[in-house]
């Protein structure tokens, strides 16, 4: 009798867990499939996006190399509107880096002026990232060494010099070597100081900088 009794309650106790899963699915079964199928569609379309975005990268890698290959066999013509047309169409960091070869081109072609002007609109574009922007003032800097004043060069190079900046030796030196061109002979000796008591300038540059010490220093004599 025990025994009936028992299965009895189980029974009933079975049809009971069966009624509140009924009820519990009717009512939360219709958002468990949303969910469901939501995580399928984002997991599918994460994957989609991720070759859509792989593709294009690599596409826009293989026209970087191949324009390079032309900068390379000195065809530099053909490399530039390789770099112009990837700037427009490339992906990701590959428009940015095609504007640095572009520029760097046209210094190698003589276009002081022209490459000068790229490397200051890469250092003046808040969406190329602040270290490229830094390297990009560095170069438009040294140009101008050449190219145009002192005071063009500190307006380039000027903040970088500034201790804590990671290319402050580069910026340094190019402060030095403008001041010298121009005959500031202690303006470039401050510079070059800099450089050498810095105990983490990089080895060649602080070499460069102890040069033209001795440079400075013998001229000072003589004259």
């Amino acid at each position: 009798m025990a025994d009936h009794n028992d299965s009895f309650i189980r029974e009933v106790n079975d049809e009971i867990r069966s009624e509140q899963m009924q009820r519990v699915w009717r009512k939360l079964g219709p958002a468990i499939i949303t969910l469901a199928v939501l995580i399928v569609l984002a997991t599918a379309g994460y994957r989609v996006y991720a070759y859509w975005t792989d593709d294009r990268a690599s596409q826009s890698g293989d026209q970087f190399l191949a324009a390079q290959k032309l900068a390379a066999s000195g065809k530099l013509d053909d490399a530039l509107k390789d770099f112009e047309a990837l700037q427009k169409s490339g992906f990701g960091s590959y428009p940015v880096l095609a504007r640095f070869r572009e520029a760097s081109l046209l210094a190698q072609k003589g276009d002081q002026a022209g490459a000068i002007a790229a490397f200051q609109a890469l250092g003046k574009d808040s969406a190329v990232p602040q270290a490229l922007r830094d390297v990009a003032h560095i170069r438009a800097g040294w140009l101008l060494i050449d190219n145009g004043t002192y005071d063009q060069v500190n307006a380039e190079v000027g903040a970088l010099a500034m201790p804590g900046q990671a290319l402050r030796g580069s910026a340094r030196e190019a402060l030095g070597l403008s001041a010298y061109k121009a005959g500031q002979l202690d303006r470039a000796r401050e510079w070059f100081q800099q450089i050498t008591e810095d105990a983490q300038s990089p080895r060649n540059i602080s070499s460069r900088a102890q040069i033209m010490l001795d440079n400075i220093a013998a001229a000072t004599k003589t004259s």
